[in-house]
């Protein structure tokens, strides 16, 4: 009989503590367990583990383990930021959403079972999975790794997410992750274009297991590999691949590293994908880029500066439209990463403006390059620790949410104090004042968050990276980006955050 998925001893009852604990007593008693001594990334991997194995996927993409997962690598250096009690408030942040999903009933009750790796070679899949596409009986001779990856294709054509699960299974194990994680993600980046998160959930979890390690990497892909290969398909636009053609971009030798050689050149594009009317029009100015000689990070960052532009001129009033942002960043990540074939890089840089909550911000926009710079000009002097009392008073009054008019959480426009929160940012980048003191605010301002399930977190640890990894003087838009996006997240729902805080305050 199958069994549901089992943890080593060493943090099986932690993860049973997040799976059975109540609502209502999830913060009160992780926050007592941290206080005890848990490691903070230790309570992390347990919430993870618990949310995977005890929460299905929904049909859409809010629910279940996708969110938790893709937020976890925010969440993990958020919390090496701050100091004292205050680095527990992500964690029960996190801890408090996978509860959620763990005992809501559209995505629970529900076990992740226990898989065998699915063998490529076994007679089951040489007559199930290598069946040719015209429907005939001719099979593939094929074995091993090579034979693995066309029996997963072929389920992804079908829409047999349980049979990729199990193949996978047997891929982690059998040839190197990198391999492995690449051949999904040539899945992935093409459904961009049917929603945002079929990109970023595999690519946000597998980042995290870079950095924090892969020791559950099998069970933690699982709920992605689920994800990204379900109904429906979706093949390569077009005009995408007509564009690495007419470039030649796979055929030619490309500059994978940047240099201070060229720093005009990508602010000229930055600068024309954040004015730009028509996203249709990033891919041909990144493809012909390339082409004559920007290297890959370049126009990463050049894409980056771009996103940051576009974020500042939306008028988007959902907490939720900070794809631009987190997408970019996630890819200007995997454009470094070795092992990532080079089709797949392309295709990363290329696919950015597709995705719906991206593109949705298209038609929300200010006609011109924002901030208001005269605006700007017309504030009083502060001091820097004025002025960020100034921003953070200005996030915190924002006028609240009249729920009852919102009947589509992704056509909400900002109100227009947003503004005096960018306006005031820029002032302090304009001003020249401390860029650590500012991050340090935002992030204090994050943990606030209970509404956008992660988005706020991904969207804070992106303008964080951004900003350092941005040449002068373009990465200040980050900083300003970041204010902007808390004016809009901030006093949604703060449930978690007023509980610990109780809690905090009482000890």
């Amino acid at each position: 009989m199958p069994t549901r998925v089992q943890y080593p001893d060493s943090i099986e009852p932690l993860v049973q503590f997040i799976e059975e604990t109540p609502r209502d007593k999830i913060v009160d008693l992780t926050l007592d367990k941290l206080r005890a001594g848990v490691p903070i990334q230790t309570m992390l991997t347990a919430s993870a583990l618990a949310v995977t194995r005890s929460s299905d996927l929904p049909p859409g993409h809010h629910g279940g383990p996708l969110h938790p997962l893709a937020g976890l690598y925010a969440i993990s250096k958020l919390v090496e930021r701050l100091e004292g009690e205050e680095r527990f408030l992500p964690v029960l942040q996190h801890v408090a959403l996978s509860n959620k999903h763990i005992h809501d009933p559209v995505t629970s009750p529900y076990m992740l079972l226990e898989f065998a790796p699915l063998d490529p070679g076994s007679a089951a899949v040489s007559r199930m999975a290598y069946l040719a596409a015209d429907g005939s009986d001719e099979v593939s001779s094929g074995r091993g790794a090579e034979a693995a990856k066309e029996a997963f294709k072929t389920a992804v054509n079908r829409g047999e997410s349980n049979k990729a699960d199990h193949l996978f299974q047997w891929l982690w194990d059998n040839v190197p992750p990198i391999e492995a994680f690449d051949l999904l993600m040539s899945v992935a980046i093409p459904k961009n274009a049917l929603d945002d998160h079929y990109f970023i959930f595999p690519a946000n979890t597998w980042r995290y297991m870079e950095n924090y390690g892969k020791e559950y990497l099998k069970v933690l892909m699982r709920p992605a590999v689920r994800y990204v290969t379900r109904f429906p398909t979706f093949r390569v636009l077009p005009d995408i691949d007509a564009l690495i053609e007419e470039h030649q971009l796979l055929s030619r030798v490309l500059r994978q590293r940047t240099g201070d050689d060229e720093t005009a050149e990508i602010g000229r594009i930055g600068e024309a994908i954040g004015s730009c009317n028509s996203y249709n029009d990033i891919p041909k100015m990144l493809a012909k880029a390339l082409a004559d000689g920007l290297s890959l990070e370049g126009a990463g960052e050049a894409l980056s500066i771009g996103a940051a532009g576009l974020f500042l001129r939306s008028l988007t009033g959902n907490p939720m439209d900070v794809h631009l942002h987190t997408s970019a960043n996630l890819r200007r990540w995997l454009l470094k990463l070795d092992g990532l074939s080079m089709r797949n890089k392309l295709m990363v840089l290329l696919f950015w403006h597709t995705g719906p909550e991206v593109k949705s911000t298209q038609y929300r926009m200010e006609p011109t390059v924002q901030p208001d710079m005269a605006a700007v000009a017309a504030l009083p002097h502060l001091s820097q620790e004025d002025l960020l009392d100034a921003i953070t008073q200005s996030i915190f009054t924002q006028p609240p949410t009249d729920w009852s008019t919102v009947t589509n959480l992704g056509k909400m426009i900002a109100v227009p104090e947003v503004k005096d929160t960018v306006n005031l940012a820029q002032q302090y980048v304009t001003l020249g004042y401390d860029a650590e003191a500012f991050i340090k605010r935002l992030g204090e301002i994050v943990c606030h968050d209970s509404f956008t399930e992660m988005h706020a977190f991904k969207h804070h640890q992106a303008i964080v990276e951004e900003f350092y990894a941005t040449r002068e003087p373009w990465r200040w838009m980050h900083l300003v980006s970041g204010a902007m996006a808390a004016a809009i997240s901030f006093g949604k729902n703060m449930e978690v955050y007023e509980g610990a805080l109780d809690l905090m305050h009482a000890a």
